[in-house]
């Protein structure tokens, strides 16, 4: 627990922990979470009373919101304990949040956390590869969410360069966090988890709009022909499996297209579909976690729905699962946990302080990310989605609110 000689010191390591550990042990995105929810219990009992901001209780709210959704369809439906498992990890962040705003980590700890976390996610996942020969890289979790929460440490990595810029020995830092980025990038290319490559466009624009006024024309014009040379590189290259998968999810495509729906690209079009059809269904609160697949069994007896979609419990789409599983009320939790954090932090993406404009860049890719991982991937119903979104979102807006004071 925080000390009251080192108040900050407890919630700095526990930050660190959450981005260096997260992928290369198992459940390593729970042990940075638990250390900061164990601390944000003991601030709410053990402190004097946190004056909460405006915009601290509306990030507390959506938290609330997404997680109450899942916990009362549960309680409702009488669906068994597994059902608060997912749900009550946002709920959790918000005794993470107290924590920070009462005792902020170092900004240090932060972003050398996410750069250890990038650097040693991508020599794991190239070790796995290279080394091993594994077919996809998939660290102790999902292959899909071992590769994309790897790229995302990546994004951030990123983010924090303005921050890097302002230190007192910006080079060193500057190197730490792009040789992060680069390794956790590289990691979601090990892993060929395809989803979170489309994202990538939307995910340069923020950071171009963040830092371009920092780059001269020359700079902005050689930066995107490096860019794509090193895209054309891993695509060539045999050993990164990139140019596999773009060909595997082609064929899909077009096996799909001639009428075979058994691949992956396929399976996940019919899944689509099918959800669709369960939201059109029950518009208003959804068939529930566990029943959703009564849903898609009965689709597929009246032959609505295909027979792949069968064994899957969720649709592999973020939004098509909410509305689905929970109607337009859950949709509307999701859609308020996605474009909240952007709603407030934006804003911020030209501001004067780098380190706050790293902040809000961070933010906003933490959101950004998601959308883009939830196009193919219901990430939040894993327990590493779930963690690594609800916790760094509280400990990037628990940061950018102190740099306010």
């Amino acid at each position: 627990m925080p000390t009251a000689q080192h108040p900050s010191l407890y919630t700095s390591i526990a930050v660190f922990l959450l981005g260096a550990v997260a992928l290369i042990i198992p459940s390593g995105y729970s042990v940075g979470a638990s250390l900061l929810f164990a601390g944000g219990l003991y601030t709410l009992c053990a402190s004097r009373p946190l004056h909460l901001q405006r915009h601290d209780w509306l990030l507390i709210a959506v938290l609330l919101f997404y997680g109450s959704v899942g916990i009362i369809d549960t309680l409702v439906r009488g669906d068994g304990f597994s059902g608060f498992d997912k749900p009550i990890r946002f709920i959790c962040a918000c005794f993470a949040l107290l924590l920070i705003l009462r005792h902020p980590p170092k900004l240090s700890w932060m972003w050398a956390g996410l750069a250890i976390g990038g650097l040693l996610s991508g020599l794991w996942a190239g070790y796995q590869k290279l080394v091993l020969s594994v077919v996809r890289a998939e660290g102790h979790t999902h292959v899909i969410q071992f590769g994309n929460i790897s790229m995302l440490t990546g994004f951030l990595c990123l983010a924090g360069l303005g921050w890097a810029s302002t230190q007192s020995k910006p080079k060193r830092w500057i190197v730490l966090l792009s040789v992060g980025a680069i390794a956790g990038i590289a990691g979601s290319v090990f892993s060929g988890s395809r989803g979170g490559w489309v994202g990538l466009p939307l995910v340069l624009l923020v950071l171009f709009k963040t830092y371009h006024e920092f780059f001269s024309l020359r700079t902005k014009i050689i930066a995107p022909l490096c860019i794509g040379a090193v895209l054309f590189g891993l695509y060539h290259l045999p050993q990164t499996g990139v140019q596999q998968r773009v060909h595997a999810a082609i064929n899909d495509v077009k096996h799909y297209s001639s009428g075979n729906s058994n691949t992956s690209v396929g399976a996940r079009f019919e899944m689509w579909k099918a959800a669709a059809q369960l939201y059109q269904a029950k518009p208003i609160a959804g068939w529930g976690n566990e029943h959703y697949k009564e849903g898609i069994q009965q689709l597929i007896e009246q032959k609505k729905a295909h027979a792949v979609t069968g064994p899957f419990r969720h649709p592999h789409n973020e939004i098509l699962n909410a509305a689905a599983k929970y109607g337009s009320i859950g949709l509307l939790a999701l859609l308020l946990l996605y474009f909240t954090p952007i709603r407030l932090l934006s804003a911020s993406l030209k501001n004067n302080n780098l380190s706050k404009r790293s902040l809000a860049a961070a933010g906003t890719l933490l959101s950004v990310s998601y959308i883009d991982f939830g196009l193919s991937q219901a990430f939040f119903t894993h327990n590493s989605g779930a963690m690594v979104y609800a916790f760094w979102l509280v400990v990037i807006w628990g940061c950018y609110r102190q740099q306010n004071e």
